[in-house]
């Protein structure tokens, strides 16, 4: 496995995607790690990803020196480089030019991390620190014409370093370079499959649970159907799933998640009815982080009652997936900004009654479809578009009430049907509507209204960590607005969201 020391580049995401496109498994880990946990994880190479910091600012952030005594290969990418050099002897300084985007890099040793790339070829910079003197050993093997040191190596001590991000696409052979310090390098195998994975991982299961009994909060989405037919392949009938009303489903969510998991997949089912309960402690919430963390903490609650009702239950299992945690980096205690808390990460409370179980904790969107295809479950389950958590309760901007929810329902019903009706489902990454705390003024039957915006969103992504905003025939927009601002009373205006992730997210609050 590969280690990744997150220092908070919003590239780090990216550098674990590369690695596992190369079947090698990797994980992200916070700077404070210590080189003791280091060792207990026995990585055959360390990358350091960039970060936004200067490595001279009061508190940026620092890994444990001691990994450079280790033996390991170790790759500084940007900041990763800047602190290797610094911890090494060599000195950082401040650029009189900030270097960002597109940059001919020119390499003068086509070996070692260079080997099979061409001399000059195209790369991504994005510093403002530069490399000023390299420490004893280390020799420059790329430049660029506005940075002197844009890659640099140690081949005694296996050190390398880019001033580049060689993990985004714009850099032509990002891909190549880090196969090379995979296998030429840290002589990585390509070990790393979702056929590996339920191997590694169903017996990771067996070996925390036990022969405790295991809850599953199950919402029917991608996640969590994929975690509860892994775990049910782990422990079986210990496993038990419980379907939470919380109120802010869509419409025929509840009938649909009976009839797939108790009477197609035979696994063990309980259905809390908990949507009043939801909804009173919502209401008259606005600000999105507190609806997170009370539905994060309501959810909780519901599941330490149906624990009562089962006896000697130790566990409760959440599809958290590997976006989740990074994107709540308070999980991880690392550099990153929180942008937002996740209903299963920073919605937890501090005292829980029962211990996590999370299978699916380091994997990306993507590989969990592909791990649903692994464990057979059909391609309407797979490949269903993401269902946040915290449900309509964060599609409805502002107080979440009864009567506003039939509203967002009706009409994402319709938007659904629309797009299904184009073939453009599965095709999409994302396609929902928002509900908004305004209304505008128009005319309905010679009548003057005065009624809801609602927002449409479909977006295009392989694993929400970036989006693009989906460009929807103008014919397709046309029905959609038509047939919602007809069939849906509380609505007179649609309009569509034409922004991209970053700097926006997907989800709306």
């Amino acid at each position: 496995m590969i280690l990744i020391i997150d220092f908070g580049s919003q590239y780090n995401q990216l550098i674990a995607r590369r690695v596992r496109e190369h079947h090698v498994y990797c994980q992200i880990e916070p700077p404070d790690i210590s080189v003791t946990t280091i060792v207990s994880l026995n990585p055959e190479g360390i990358i350091l990803s960039g970060g936004p910091a200067s490595i001279y600012s009061k508190g940026s952030p620092r890994v444990d020196r001691g990994i450079f005594k280790l033996g390991i290969p170790v790759l500084g990418i940007c900041y990763g480089l800047q602190y290797m050099v610094d911890s090494l002897g060599g000195k950082v300084i401040g650029s009189s030019k900030r270097e960002y985007g597109f940059a001919e890099l020119s390499v003068n040793k086509q070996k070692n991390l260079f080997a099979g790339v061409e001399k000059k070829s195209q790369c991504w910079m994005s510093h403002g620190d530069s490399i000023g003197t390299l420490p004893e050993g280390f020799t420059i093997t790329a430049s660029t014409d506005n940075t002197a040191v844009a890659a640099t190596e140690d081949v005694v001590r296996n050190f390398y370093g880019l001033q580049f991000h060689p993990e985004v696409v714009h850099t032509q052979a990002g891909k190549k370079m880090l196969a090379n310090f995979l296998f030429d390098i840290c002589h990585c195998k390509k070990s790393w499959s979702m056929k590996s994975f339920v191997t590694q991982t169903v017996t990771e299961i067996r070996q925390q649970v036990g022969s405790e009994k295991v809850l599953l909060g199950l919402s029917g989405g991608v996640d969590s159907s994929v975690a509860a037919v892994l775990l049910h392949k782990a422990i079986g009938r210990q496993l038990t799933c419980v379907f939470v009303d919380n109120g802010v489903l869509r419409e025929g969510e509840a009938q649909r998640v009976i009839d797939m998991f108790k009477k197609h997949l035979q696994i063990n089912l309980r259905f809390a009815r908990s949507g009043k309960l939801f909804l009173k402690k919502l209401k008259g919430v606005i600000d999105p982080e507190k609806k997170r963390k009370i539905i994060g903490r309501t959810f909780i609650e519901v599941f330490d009652s149906e624990a009562q009702k089962i006896k000697n239950v130790k566990f409760l299992a959440q599809g958290t997936l590997y976006p989740d945690l990074i994107e709540s980096r308070s999980a991880f205690g690392g550099p990153s900004a929180v942008i937002k808390s996740h209903h299963n990460v920073g919605g937890l409370p501090k005292k829980m009654n029962l211990k996590l179980v999370e299978p699916l904790k380091h994997l990306f969107k993507d590989e969990v479809r592909l791990l649903g295809k692994e464990l057979g479950l059909a391609d309407d389950v797979i490949w269903r578009q993401p269902f946040p958590g915290p449900g309509l309760a964060i599609r409805i901007i502002g107080d979440v009430t009864a009567p506003r929810l039939s509203v967002l329902r009706k009409a994402d019903t319709i938007l659904i049907e629309e797009i299904r009706a184009a073939n453009l489902y599965y095709k999409l990454w994302q396609s929902f509507a928002v509900l908004l705390p305004l209304k505008s003024v128009g005319i309905m039957g010679d009548q003057r209204t005065y009624e809801n915006i609602l927002a449409i969103r479909a977006v295009n992504s392989d694993d929400a960590m970036t989006a693009d905003w989906a460009r929807l025939p103008h014919e397709l927009l046309a029905r959609i607005s038509t047939r919602i601002i007809n069939e849906v009373r509380g609505i007179n205006r649609v309009v569509y969201d034409i922004s991209s992730k970053p700097p926006s997210t997907i989800e709306w609050e």
